[in-house]
């Protein structure tokens, strides 16, 4: 069957389909009935989270209930105000959503890592930030979602507390970090066995400074 990115899109055979196998195609997938989506064009769904305890469906007025068959899903923060946006890929050649988060500014910290002993960007760390003793967990594993990956970056969203209390970090080498008094809306880098945090400065990125073309 066809999988278009426009579901007025009609595709050609492109070759004769085998029906001892049970072989068929479609031109559009919307054709085949109405009560079916075999395109797998169901609209996506945001939600939010609330107290930690339950979601609302905020997809509609996101404006992010794209029926355009979206398959990885990527959170960053894109314009470097402390919230992340989503980048939405679409299968079938259909275009790379990005939605721009533009929820009331808060507080938060981002945590970038430097391994020694394990790899060099602490995949596969643990990261525990207690925050007016609610404790916040995070793990380092950019490859999070279908044939994407996200920022080597660890993002805590604080909401009106200014400090990070105590942020603990366990390494894949099984080492623990602590620091007290983490200061909020900066951008860390945790160097393993290294007891100093550093800034990510304007015109770096995780400490890797740019230089001009």
């Amino acid at each position: 069957m066809s999988q278009p990115f426009d579901r007025s899109c009609k595709i050609p055979e492109p070759g004769k389909p085998n029906e001892v196998l049970g072989e068929f195609w479609e031109e559009s997938p919307w054709t085949i009935s109405s009560s079916k989506n075999l395109s797998a064009y169901e609209r996506n769904r945001v939600y939010m989270n609330h107290n930690g305890k339950n979601f609302f469906d905020i997809s509609y007025i996101t404006g992010a209930d794209s029926d355009g068959d979206g398959r990885c899903a990527v959170a960053a923060d894109l314009n470097n105000d402390g919230l992340n946006e989503i980048i939405v890929r679409q299968v079938g050649g259909g275009p790379l959503n990005i939605y721009e988060n533009r929820f009331p500014l808060k507080n938060w910290l981002k945590v970038s890592l430097r391994g020694n002993e394990s790899n060099s960007f602490g995949i596969g760390a643990r990261l525990t930030a207690l925050v007016n003793d609610e404790k916040l967990v995070r793990e380092m594993y950019p490859v999070n979602s279908y044939r994407s990956q996200s920022p080597n970056i660890v993002h805590f969203g604080l909401n009106d507390s200014d400090q990070v209390d105590i942020l603990e970090i366990k390494w894949p080498s099984g080492r623990i970090q602590r620091f007290e008094s983490v200061q909020a809306n900066r951008h860390i880098i945790v160097e393993e066995n290294y007891e100093k945090i550093s800034l990510v400065q304007s015109g770096q990125i995780s400490g890797l400074q740019f230089s001009g073309y």
